[in-house]
């Protein structure tokens, strides 16, 4: 094969519709709309959720429970975490969400999941129990942000 002879596959290129250029084109006139009817029209298309004017299912089945607009939502990182990533010193939430690991726009809650081998300073929005006592049994400290 050279590469004068490389060609697209079969079916790849596809021909754009050209609408509206006369009759002998198959698609001039109502250019492939048919004729009147509120799909005809510009702007026409119902949207997709539309069931034909009976009442819509969103507003058929039966509501539940609420949002709690008030609810805090942390970002969540364990220890083991913090380990494979092998951070030392401080570990703050910027340091975490530059790794892809957190979320730097929300608080941290750091969770006690893995065993830590090396003291290290871990600032966050909140700490599990557990995550307390192995931090401090490795000789870290747990500072609350």
């Amino acid at each position: 094969m050279k590469l004068h002879e490389l060609k697209p596959a079969k079916g790849a290129k596809k021909r754009r519709k050209i609408l509206g250029r006369g009759g002998a084109s198959g698609l001039g006139t109502t250019s492939g709309k048919g004729h009147k009817g509120q799909n005809a029209r510009s702007g026409g298309n119902r949207h997709p959720r539309f069931e034909g004017g009976q009442m819509p299912i969103i507003r058929r089945i039966p509501k539940r429970g609420f949002t709690n607009i008030f609810k805090k939502v942390y970002t969540t990182v364990n220890l083991d975490t913090i380990v494979r990533l092998g951070l030392e010193g401080e570990v703050t939430v910027q340091a975490l969400a530059e790794r892809g690991v957190a979320r730097a726009n929300l608080p941290l809650k750091i969770l006690g999941r893995g065993d830590l081998d090396k003291p290290i300073v871990v600032k966050a929005a909140r700490f599990s129990k557990s995550a307390v006592e192995k931090i401090e049994k490795a000789g870290g400290k747990a500072i609350t942000v």
